[in-house]
């Protein structure tokens, strides 16, 4: 990838630069951080799980968890934020911007223009994390999946916000929740562990709140989200017709909350919808539909026939 033509200096009136400059080393130190201590954490739970500190506590407040933070993801940095796949009083925009950032992916703004930069270049040079930039062999394939799914987090170069999110920049709300994102990331493993300390009452219960729906819960979600950058775009069915590789993944549906119906997607990013078809299940896709009955979401782009029909793939050879 050319960083310097990415960064270089725009002509007069032209687009600012994709890129803005490298991380601090200590942003990127904890960057290291937060990818590699949930990952220890989910290999740590394989034999923890058999007979040690797992609580039907910890199940439920790993779930509920999970479930709140992935679809502030889904349904709120993905879809509403990044796409504008339907409006939202400020109310729920506040939320869904705090929901997502429990998450751990980052604040909403740097996670918003990352996304933004993958669909303007799409499996191309400039796209964060694309597989397909090491070539078709093996070992291109091989580094492109590394590439996509965890390696591309650790680079220095960071997305212009001002190119790719002017108007989260330019909203003082979603701003000033971007920049508190320490905030959010404490709140989402002290949280948990101060309910099962309180529940339990006991630091045992504490602990135990802490590493599961804490640590194992984040390094879940993050693996998933990573997954639809990676497997998503090397793997799957490819119904309708988009300019990548990105394609439908089945196994990863429910977990995802709808988001590796990824083909659908990138053939129509605005959608609010992305498993259209018969037995796609797209939960995020129901939430909103939810937030929509309560007022709360309006101007929802729900797939129709007609959209459907422009972007389906023709007969392959």
């Amino acid at each position: 990838m050319t960083t310097s033509v990415m960064s270089e200096a725009p002509a007069r009136g032209g687009p600012k630069p994709i890129l803005d400059g490298k991380r601090p080393t200590g942003e990127s130190l904890l960057v290291h951080v937060f990818v590699i201590t949930p990952l220890l954490a989910l290999v740590a739970a394989v034999p923890l799980a058999w007979g040690w500190g797992l609580s039907w506590l910890d199940v439920g407040l790993a779930a509920a968890m999970y479930v709140i933070s992935i679809l502030g993801v889904t349904v709120g940095y993905h879809r509403y934020f990044t796409h504008r796949a339907f409006s939202a009083k400020q109310a729920l925009r506040n939320g869904l911007a705090i929901a997502g950032s429990l998450a751990l992916q980052g604040d909403v703004v740097t996670w918003v223009a990352d996304h933004r930069r993958h669909h303007a270049f799409s499996d191309k040079e400039g796209d964060p994390h694309s597989p397909w930039l090491d070539g078709t062999g093996p070992i291109g394939l091989a580094k492109g999946f590394l590439h996509a799914h965890t390696g591309w987090l650790f680079g220095k170069n960071r997305t212009n916000v001002d190119r790719f999110a002017p108007d989260l920049v330019a909203d003082a709300a979603i701003a000033r929740i971007g920049r508190l994102f320490p905030l959010w990331t404490v709140l989402s493993l002290v949280a948990p562990a101060l309910v099962g300390g309180l529940v339990t009452w006991s630091w045992w219960g504490a602990v135990t709140a802490l590493f599961w729906a804490g640590l194992v819960r984040v390094g879940l979600a993050l693996h998933v989200t990573w997954s639809i950058n990676s497997i998503c775009h090397m793997i799957g069915e490819r119904p309708f017709a988009a300019r990548d590789h990105s394609a439908n993944f089945w196994p990863l549906a429910i977990l995802s909350m709808g988001e590796s119906w990824h083909n659908l997607h990138h053939a129509d990013p605005t959608c609010a919808r992305h498993g259209v078809q018969r037995g796609q299940i797209d939960i995020s896709a129901r939430v909103i539909w939810l937030f929509e009955k309560l007022g709360w979401a309006y101007n929802v782009r729900w797939p129709t026939p007609q959209r459907l029909a422009r972007i389906e793939a023709g007969p392959r050879a």
